[in-house]
């Protein structure tokens, strides 16, 4: 019996389901760190405005949470293909020059990233080497909030790393329209197929809590 007939998956691929699933994981933490932010805002202007009393702090954390939500939800939306894309002309291209250029813009992503990584790892292991606070009452150890940011740059890396690999062994098998569906930006139709099967999806389970 071959791997194949056992169910056998190329490595990449298997990397890819488990960066999907962290990615999934990761984006729904982020999320619920986004509203304990805004619950706790909310909190302290309500708190200023009737008892002209201040938490402290939650401006500080917010911008922690934001920037720790933003960089874990990034390999999750370039996973999705909901990132935004500027396809005016692409829309209107032939299908191999469309996944030659879908190629092309993870390559240039990828770099920028990469860069980007590169950087907030300098920031990260200088904030460790001078045990560096923040500058207001909390005294936050800057270590903390950097490596969650840290954190979700380097999963977006790795993530944008895989699907190069899994688009250009597509490629090289002549799988055009595989890359397309990897990477390419999303059709209107697709858009309206995803908020159709949404709805309907809200239908059933209405339907169910009746």
């Amino acid at each position: 019996m071959t791997h194949r007939a056992k169910g056998w998956r190329p490595p990449v691929r298997r990397a890819l389901e488990a960066a999907d699933w962290l990615s999934l994981r990761a984006v729904w933490a982020g999320g619920v760190m986004l509203l304990a932010a805004a619950f706790t805002v909310s909190v302290d202007v309500i708190a200023r405005k009737l008892f002209t009393v201040s938490l402290g702090g939650s401006d500080e954390l917010s911008g922690y949470a934001f920037a720790i939500g933003t960089a874990w939800a990034f390999a999750f939306t370039l996973l999705r293909r909901v990132n935004v894309r500027v396809d005016a002309l692409y829309q209107l291209l032939p299908g191999k020059l469309c996944a030659l250029l879908d190629i092309l813009a993870l390559v240039a992503l990828g770099a920028f990233v990469a860069y980007l990584a590169r950087w907030s790892w300098e920031v990260l292991a200088t904030s460790w080497a001078l045990s560096a606070q923040s500058n207001s009452a909390l005294k936050v150890p800057m270590w903390i909030p950097q490596s969650l940011w840290f954190a979700g740059l380097a999963l977006f890396v790795v993530t944008l790393a895989l699907l190069l690999a899994r688009a250009l062994g597509m490629l090289f098998s002549g799988d055009w329209a595989g890359v397309h569906e990897l990477l390419g930006a999303r059709s209107v139709r697709e858009e309206a197929e995803d908020e159709s099967g949404y709805a309907r999806d809200l239908t059933r389970q209405g339907g169910k809590s009746r």
